[in-house]
């Protein structure tokens, strides 16, 4: 025994040796992956902020150029104390400043005196400042054009400058100045988990979503930085100061560049990328503490997959050990398992005979049920019809003597040689027999027993179907029918379906005999996947009283002999097969059923 725990010591203490030393190495192996990671997100980054700061420094890279050559803007330069075109000059490139969205734009003299201006309003109005000892001024007077970054030392704002000589006959006159607040492509910058800079030659940077960084300078102020800057007056009275960075390399060659704070350092991957057009550099900066978390996290968890694995091989040596002694005891148990489950398979042969019994009575009883259901809405149908017996007599009944009559008046004309008058009445004896024609159409149609199987109907005929059934009634009682209805495809049975709006439809009737206005309004609109249909009638309305029982079958509020109190009880359950829903509401006095089907779009 001491020799079997002293060699298991031993392999415990290899096996531990050899996880750290992988732990080291998948902790380097880690970190290069997902500061690559990073560095491949900041590269993304960085392309997609170089393209944006290219297109909109592009936007006005040619606007002073256009404007140099106005013949307005040419006029005043050569005439430069005539205040009347100096007034109409201001409010000329006012105006052009706000279409081009432009921060400034300003005409000098050729002594760099600022003699008209956008802003000529502002209380930081250039007019009168003195421009000479600006690159894009000094540029533009020598070679045509310039150009120029740097803070306004009148405005105190940041922008970029583009800037054209003004050409007149006598040469050069003057110089336009047009100014790119650059404050509104950075406000993109703030709040995002990396920083985005834009720094001059100098290191200095001028652009970035920090605030407290603008001015400070990532590479060391020399003297001669300092001096080249001030020359320029590239930022005005700004205080320039030097970040505390240390700067270092992944093992990939990844810069990274480290912000020394009181509080904890932060150390950032850095992308960067020359805008030689703008003379600006577009830098990059992300964080690498979540690169460098994950990397411990995913160290952290291979330590304790090692170290699971390490106890598990304990856990099965010792068991090994005790293998032998409880291999007989195993034996003897499953054996008696065997036994058990031998049993218990019959137990669960019985159980299972019993279990599909009962599913196929089930079954049985189902097909009973819906065989029953299909019944009870086929004797709903009939009582409805039997209901209306009394007036489609009536609606059969009168074409039929118009038709005896017409047929005697025919026949006299024709013996008496008026073949013209007789064939009037035959047209007329046509149009009455497809009146009847139609509504003993209508009527087999409603009183078919309808299939199982669920289709593809039009949601407008069916609702004209089901009016011409009850065209008689409408007729009588004077009700004014308004449609809504677009050409909408639903999923239903046509005849189930046409049931269901006999039903409502008639319930509308019913509820609208006594009273002074009766319209029925009928709409269906599509949502979704869904098309909602609603009938609304100028009735009495559903009572709250009843309202909840509504639905239920042989429940009626009608007089004895009108009904069986099953209509919308069964209206209800045929459109829940439909998959929809049925419901009522009383609005502005009347009722409003709502009905909801599924909605047949394409081939879907």
């Amino acid at each position: 025994m001491p020799n079997r725990l002293r060699k298991q010591t031993v392999i415990l203490t290899l096996v531990s040796a050899l996880g750290v030393a992988a732990a080291v190495a998948s902790f380097r192996v880690m970190t290069d992956f997902y500061l690559e990671q990073t560095a491949q997100r900041a590269d993304n980054t960085l392309g997609l902020a170089v393209t944006a700061l290219k297109g909109q420094l592009d936007r006005y890279r040619q606007l002073p150029d256009l404007l140099a050559a106005q013949q307005n803007i040419q006029m005043l330069a050569g005439n430069p104390d005539d205040p009347v075109r100096i007034a109409q000059m201001d409010a000329y490139l006012k105006t052009t400043a706000e279409v081009l969205e432009a921060s400034d734009i300003y005409i000098m003299r050729t002594d760099g005196t600022t003699i008209s201006a956008s802003n000529y309003d502002l209380p930081t109005s250039f007019v009168g400042e003195n421009f000479a000892y600006r690159p894009y001024f000094i540029d533009a007077i020598g070679t045509g054009r310039g150009q120029f970054f740097g803070l306004g030392t009148t405005s105190l704002r940041r922008g970029y400058y583009y800037s054209a000589d003004i050409q007149t006959d006598t040469g050069t006159a003057g110089v336009i100045a047009l100014k790119v607040d650059v404050e509104a492509i950075e406000s993109a910058w703030h709040g995002a988990d990396y920083e985005i800079v834009v720094t001059d030659p100098s290191g200095i940077v001028f652009m970035s979503g920090r605030p407290d960084w603008l001015f400070s300078a990532l590479l060391p102020l020399t003297d001669e930085r300092l001096v080249r800057t001030q020359a320029t007056r590239r930022y005005a009275d700004a205080d320039l100061t030097e970040l505390p960075l240390l700067r270092s390399e992944t093992r990939r060659g990844r810069a990274l560049m480290t912000l020394v704070r009181s509080g904890p350092n932060i150390e950032y991957l850095v992308a960067s990328e020359a805008m030689p057009e703008a003379d600006w550099t577009v830098q990059v900066l992300v964080d690498t503490g979540p690169a460098r978390l994950q990397a411990r996290v995913a160290v952290a968890i291979t330590l304790l997959a090692f170290s699971l694995s390490v106890a598990g091989m304990l856990l099965w040596l010792q068991r090994r050990a005790a293998l032998r002694e409880r291999q007989s005891h195993q034996r003897e148990v499953q054996e008696q398992l065997e036994r058990r489950v031998t049993q218990r398979t019959q137990d669960l042969a019985v159980v299972n005979d019993q279990l599909q019994r009962e599913v196929a009575e089930r079954r049985s009883t189902e097909v009973q049920l819906r065989k029953t259901q299909t019944d009870l809405i086929q004797a709903a149908k009939l009582a409805a019809l039997g209901q209306m017996s009394a007036e489609l007599s009536h609606e059969f009944n009168q074409p039929l003597a118009a038709l005896r009559s017409f047929i005697e008046s025919a026949q006299t004309l024709i013996t008496r040689g008026r073949i013209a008058d007789a064939a009037q009445y035959l047209q007329r004896i046509d149009g009455l027999t497809e009146r009847m024609t139609a509504i003993s159409r209508h009527l087999s149609s409603f009183a078919r027993k309808p299939g199982e199987q669920l289709t593809d109907v039009p949601l407008a005929e069916v609702i004209t179907d089901a009016l011409a059934l009850l065209d008689w009634r409408i007729r009588a009682d004077g009700v004014e029918i308004v449609q809504d209805v677009p050409p909408l495809t639903v999923h239903g049975g046509r005849v189930r379906l046409q049931q269901v709006l006999v039903n409502v439809i008639a319930n509308a009737l019913d509820a609208m005999e006594d009273r002074p206005t009766r319209r029925l309004t009928i709409r269906a609109e599509a949502s979704g996947d869904q098309i909602r249909l609603t009938l609304r009638d100028t009735g009495i309305g559903v009572p709250d009283t009843i309202r909840a029982r509504i639905f239920d079958p042989f429940f009626s509020t009608k007089g004895v002999g009108r009904g069986l109190g099953l209509g919308l009880s069964i209206s209800y359950n045929i459109i829940k097969d439909f998959g929809g829903e049925l419901a009522i509401a009383t609005i502005d006095g009347g009722a409003e059923v709502t009905i909801w089907l599924k909605q047949h779009i394409g081939g879907q």
